[in-house]
């Protein structure tokens, strides 16, 4: 047993009826002193246990008998109680992150976490110490203050939502089980606490995790409404805890079980412990048993649970963890230039402290008095951390700020785009991550699943074969209404091949009907087992007639045609009144007369009902013809009314593939009408519904890629297992029998499977295995034990299923259509113009995922199909190697780009192991595309972390389905498509679409946008932080390097910080370098961003040489106008400043690709607020800047033309060059895009209409063709 474990005791010492917390009575103090001994002695004993698991105590039998002052008043067991109740979690949440006392200190803790504030409060501490200061030591301590003032008011508004929001929550009610009381009452979800035993009404929100203990459905079953939790609209359903007692009311008092389960984790569809009864009967305890936190109750009256996670252990809080944080490429380069600044810093620091220590050593006669001699190395030391304050600007101190909020208004537009709205699902783009929309615009390999991503995931049944024989099924075809009616007309004899085929029929249609999840609701009765009356009279008559239908094993036979098979199909499949293969009984009888034996559900019976002989004599349907024809003739009436009944029923099933084969089998006649945890009822062809009893389901696994159910047969009384998968392992664990015939049906099924295979259809094999009674209580033995494991139960399960699901007998095969999403073709194709190396991870087989690669246009007509198909690592070496000449030797017209590698799961399996990665990888980029057949999630994950890790590229993976979520999560960038199959894909995904059309504009418009908008803005804040910091150092050479400035500190602060810092976030938002639909129209255009062409190292080294350009020509030309004159300081700067700003602000104007109101708008009123402000603080400021002053200085040096003349040519000499340069740039761009799209045009062709069923002869010559390319 794990120590780790996590225990929930609820033994019959606390759980059960009497004196629990019944009221204390007696008043002896002896009985008082007894009572407190036996607590005592009760606690040593615990203390001195080996067992140290939290929450446990001890069995009743470790406890000082009870007697009846005990029953009175239980002293130590309400210690015990209420001590073990402490020990867990409670039931109140808090999601908030600060208290009143805590805001401040933790808040300032975060933040200090950011290297960035750290930078600046060290400087604004700096600037306190005398030697070093610059200016105004509470000046410089205003950039860092405003900028973590800002960031505090936001976490404070989210944590008083957060607040609320808790509130409202914990004091939310439900009915709880007071022991004193002995009834419900109303009691706040935040005291609830573990052990507690809840009612709830349809409706309901489940206040914690709860084990499901009654429901007031007669079946034992509830459903529940995950979306609150998980998106999921469907409901789920869960059962009552196997082996409870199911009245009409549940008593709490008589509850006295033992929990015990797991430790709480964040796996919402994995549950493990075990119910142990008073008897030391162990049950295992699964997901179906569990109702969890945040889920609402639907469809069902009342149901009653016991809590076993409460508050933050439970699995709804486990799975808070709030949006997903990556960071992206462009923030990874980002903080590598900021590092560059940071020695540009340096840098000029140094120059300025050197030089400010030259100076004074060839200062022989100063001027000034100086107070102290200060050795000039000791000054330069000093000038180094004053020219630090003084330049520290040049490190951007909202860039980080400014990104944030530029990429919320990227996000705001993308998921208010109404071209990647789907108005059937009422569903836009979900932004999950926030900080990687310019990700978006950098992909160079997409992964993409099959089935739901690039099909539409609604399945429809096409085609199967059954017993050898293939048996086609159109869509809309009238045989949908046709019912088996083999003995409608005159019966020849010898037939017992032809019986042997029937037989195959009848249980691959009840394998249809039984092996599933499938939850069966009518509008009447919503997901309730419809009560339904049989035609027939009795179950002995019904076992009587089973018997002459027991078939023996197939005889040998010769081969035969299969071609001459249709008109068995046309006898099998008629459209007449449905035969009755039962004799008629009174319609009276109601459906409990056709259960099995009383034997319990997943316990075999000592004495088990005996098997019927298996016996078929020549003559036997003769004989029974007559009765057989009345049973069709008498039941027509009652089956009339069945129909009617089973035509309202609404199937939900966990994947469309079950919908599809359950909704087949109905169109034959095997209705599903109703399923319950010991059940399932089945209405057969002409005998009216059947009830089967329901031993075990074996769910579906991905490494066993198959489910199987578990039957007792209410005829024969035999254990048999149906089971369902993927073809080629039913093949594989398939037992070919001795006799010929059986190995001529696993050929043809092959044949067919291949065929389906080709047409692009989702294939399945049935089959059957029935098992003798000792064999199946040998095997119950072990699953029992599976069940009740916690420690390895998965892996355990695993064995257990695998251990059973051998030597099966085939029954056939199913062929289920799925169609392409629309407008498939159109975007892999565009993708693939934008250089996206698209790859399809499937687990289909390979023909199907050929045959769905040619319909979306990922192969085309001319391309190499290059098949890697190996059973051994040499193998897949030769063949890497056969491959790779093949590529080389192309010609022109065979070049290697239009090479297709088409892998299976086998084979990947080799390749991805560490001496073949390498050459895979070489080969897969030969190739312009690669579909991987038959992988597991595993592998989908692996060849994601493969393709990015070594080749160093930016990856995007999407799907659907709860297999991608580990491919999703191993990209840079994970998209989930909210389709079919839940929505766990989107759980755990970056970004969220409803259609694959969608991933078009996704990527190459807006990607390319929100990486161009924000490249260009890093680089925009770079330069103007360096351009404006420069002015400062140019300033030094004509002061002997003191620190001083020509400009006020209060200007100095709040020129980056005000001035100039809104206009590039509206640039970062809404600037468009080339239209969407341009974009759209020239995908080639999206190579911009994967090749990061706005934000190379070159791009920022130029950008920080044109801010070393304008800034010489904006100091220097005021200089060279001043020259000679007796103008002070900050008369000096002011035109400096003014050129400064207009040079910025232009500076922006002019990079801007599209300009709009706000762009000018936000342009002119920062050039209005920074005059403003200096023209305020230059009337006003009398006092305010002690020693300097700025008064009157700007009113002064505004009222002089050459002010604006010394502006206007400063500005148009330092942005001529920027300027030429992007007209010719805009010019060069403009033609190549109009190039582009003119060839593009030329080049389009009217497409074919490819669909999944593509034109077979065709695709049956390419795949020829592409074998030849390896002989």
């Amino acid at each position: 047993m794990d120590l780790d474990s996590f225990y929930l005791c609820t033994c019959v010492y606390v759980c059960s009826g009497g004196g629990l917390f019944v009221a204390y009575t007696g008043t002896s103090p002896f009985c008082l002193l007894m009572e407190r001994l036996y607590w005592v002695r009760h606690r040593c004993l615990q203390l001195i246990s080996t067992d140290r698991r939290r929450g446990w105590y001890s069995s009743p039998s470790s406890l000082p008998p009870k007697s009846s002052l005990d029953a009175q008043d239980p002293l130590f067991q309400r210690h015990k109680i209420k001590e073990l109740k402490q020990s867990y979690s409670r039931n109140k949440v808090r999601t908030t992150k600060y208290t009143f006392l805590s805001f401040i200190p933790k808040n300032l803790f975060e933040q200090l976490h950011r290297f960035a504030n750290v930078y600046f409060i060290f400087l604004g501490a700096l600037n306190f110490v005398p030697i070093v200061n610059a200016f105004q030591p509470e000046i410089s301590i205003i950039p860092i203050v405003f900028v973590m003032s800002i960031t505090a008011v936001k976490d404070l508004w989210e944590d008083q939502r957060r607040r609320k929001s808790d509130q409202q929550v914990n004091n939310l009610l439900c009915d709880v089980f007071d022991r004193k009381q002995k009834r419900y009452v109303e009691r706040r979800w935040a005291d609830v606490c573990v052990g507690d035993l809840i009612r709830l009404c349809c409706n309901e929100i489940i206040p914690a995790d709860m084990v499901l203990l009654h429901s007031s459905d007669p079946n034992g079953v509830c459903h529940i409404e995950t979306a609150n939790l998980d998106g999921e609209t469907n409901l789920k359903q869960r059962q009552v805890v196997r082996d409870l007692p199911q009245g009409s009311e549940f008593v709490p008092e008589n509850y006295s079980s033992r929990i015990e389960c797991e430790n709480p984790n964040n796996d919402l569809r994995r549950f493990r412990g075990f119910m142990e009864h008073p008897g030391k009967v162990r049950v295992g305890l699964h997901s179906e048993n569990l109702l969890l936190r945040s889920c609402t109750v639907r469809n069902t009256e009342t149901v009653i649970g016991i809590v076993v996670y409460a508050g933050h252990e439970t699995k709804a809080m486990q799975n808070n963890s709030g949006p997903r944080y990556k960071r992206s490429k462009l923030e990874c380069r980002l903080n590598m230039d900021v590092l560059w600044c940071v020695v540009l810093l340096l840098l000029m620091c140094l120059v300025a402290a050197v030089g400010h220590g030259f100076w004074l050593s060839e200062l022989h006669n100063p001027i000034f008095m100086i107070p102290d001699d200060t050795h000039p190395a000791l000054a330069a030391f000093y000038m180094f951390w004053t020219m630090i304050i003084v330049l520290q600007v040049l490190i951007p101190i909202s860039l980080y700020v400014s990104i944030e909020i530029v990429k919320l208004g990227q996000v705001y537009f993308i998921q208010n785009d109404l071209d990647l709205y789907n108005p059937v699902l009422d569903t836009g783009v979900q932004c999950r991550a926030l900080n990687i929309t310019e990700d978006l615009g950098q992909i160079q390999y997409l992964f993409s699943d099959k089935t739901g991503t690039l099909t539409e995931n609604r399945m429809l049944f096409r085609r199967c074969t059954v017993a050898g024989t293939e048996y086609p099924h159109h869509e809309n075809d009238p045989q949908l209404q046709a019912k088996l009616n083999t003995l409608s007309s005159p019966m020849r004899s010898p037939f017992r091949q032809e019986a042997a085929e029937i037989s195959h029929i009848l249980d691959f249609f009840l394998a249809l009907t039984v092996c599933n999840t499938v939850v069966v609701s009518s509008p009447t009765q919503p997901r309730h087992m419809p009560m339904v009356r049989t035609p027939l009279r009795s179950l002995e008559e019904m076992k009587a007639m089973f018997q002459k239908l027991s078939l023996p094993r197939f005889p040998s036979s010769p081969n035969r045609n299969t071609d001459a098979l249709p008109s068995l199909t046309k006898k099998l499949f008629t459209r007449g009144r449905p035969a009755s293969y039962f004799p008629n009984s009174s319609p009276q009888t109601p459906i409990k007369t056709l259960q099995s034996p009383t034997i319990p559900s997943g316990t075999p019976s000592d004495t088990p009902p005996a098997p019927v002989t298996p016996a078929l004599s020549s003559g036997a349907w003769g004989e029974d013809r007559d009765d057989i024809q009345k049973a069709k003739d008498n039941s027509a009436e009652s089956e009339s009314d069945d129909e009617d009944e089973a035509e309202e029923l609404l199937y939900e099933a966990e994947s469309p593939d079950e919908a599809a084969l359950v909704q087949a089998a109905k169109a034959y006649g095997y209705t599903l009408l109703g399923r319950s945890p010991e059940q399932v009822l089945v209405a057969v062809p002409g005998t009216g519904p059947l009830s089967i009893a329901l031993l075990h389901v074996l769910p579906f696994h991905s490494a066993r890629k198959r489910m199987s159910v578990v039957v007792r047969h209410p005829l024969t009384g035999e254990v048999v297992v149906y089971t369902k998968g993927a073809d080629n392992v039913i093949m594989e664990l398939a037992e070919a029998a001795e006799d010929g015939f059986s190995r001529e049906i696993m050929e043809r099924t092959q044949r067919h499977l291949d065929q389906y295979a080709r047409e692009g259809l989702r294939t399945l094999c049935v089959a059957k295995k029935v098992l003798e009674e000792q064999e199946y209580k040998a095997w119950l033995k072990r699953h029992e034990y599976a069940e009740t494991s916690i420690e390895n139960r998965e892996e355990l399960l695993l064995e257990s299923a695998e251990r059973l699901e051998t030597n099966l007998t085939l029954l056939g095969a199913s062929g289920i259509v799925d169609r392409l999403q629309e407008e498939v073709p159109e975007t892999i194709e565009a993708l693939q113009e934008a250089g996206i190396k698209v790859w399809v991870l499937t687990g289909d087989k390979q023909e199907t995922a050929i045959n769905i690669a040619f319909a979306c246009k990922l192969i085309r007509p001319t391309d190499h199909i290059l098949m890697a198909n190996c059973d051994s690592k040499a193998r897949l070496q030769e063949l890497q190697h056969e491959i790779r000449q093949v590529t080389k030797e192309g010609t022109p017209e065979d070049d290697s780009s239009d090479s297709v590698l088409v892998i299976d799961g086998r084979t990947l399996d080799y390749a991805l192991q560490k001496e073949l990665q390498g050459s895979f990888l070489d080969l897969t980029c030969c190739c312009r595309s690669v579909i991987c057949c038959r992988s597991t999630p595993l592998q989908k994950s692996q060849v994601v972390q493969l393709v990015r890790d070594k080749l160093k590229v930016m990856t995007l993976a999407i799907g659907d389905g709860a297999n991608d979520v580990s491919m999703i999560q191993m990209a840079d960038v994970g998209i989930g498509i909210s389709g079919q199959e839940g929505m766990q894909a989107v759980m755990s995904s970056d970004f969220a679409i409803s259609r694959f059309k969608f991933l078009r504009k996704l990527i190459l418009v807006h990607g390319h946008w929100c990486y161009a908008r924000l490249a260009n803005m890093i680089l925009y804040f770079f330069y103007k932080n360096v351009m404006y910091v420069n002015l400062l150092f140019w300033y030094q050479f004509f002061c002997g390097f003191s620190g001083s400035t020509m400009t006020n500190s209060w200007v100095l602060i709040f020129f980056n910080l005000l001035f100039t810092s809104v206009p590039p976030i509206i640039y970062g938002v809404l600037d468009k370098d080339v239209s969407g639909e341009m974009l759209l129209e020239v995908p080639d255009l999206y190579k911009y961003g994967q090749n990061s062409e706005a934000y190379l190292p070159s791009t920022f080294w130029l950008n920080i040489l044109d801010a070393f350009y304008q800034s010489l020509v904006c100091f220097f030309i005021p200089y060279f106008a001043y020259a000679g004159s007796d103008i002070g300081v900050f008369f000096f700067g002011s035109p400096i400043n003014g050129s400064a700003l207009l040079i910025i602000l232009l500076h922006q104007l002019i990079e801007s690709r599209t300009v709009t109101w706000i762009h000018a708008a936000l342009l002119l009123f920062s050039a209005l607020f920074y005059y403003a402000f200096v023209l305020l603080l230059s009337i006003m400021c009398v006092t305010c800047n002690s020693p300097t002053n700025p008064y009157g200085i700007e009113t002064k040096v505004m009222s002089e033309p050459l002010y604006y003349l010394i502006c206007g040519f400063t500005t148009v000499l330092a942005l001529l060059p920027r300027y030429y340069t992007h007209i010719s740039e805009s010019a060069h761009l403009h033609t190549s895009n109009e190039n582009k799209a003119a060839q593009r045009l030329s080049s389009r062709h009217v497409p074919q209409n490819f669909s999944v069923n593509a034109d077979m002869p065709h695709l049956t010559d390419c795949i020829a063709e592409a074998g030849t390319v390896l002989s």
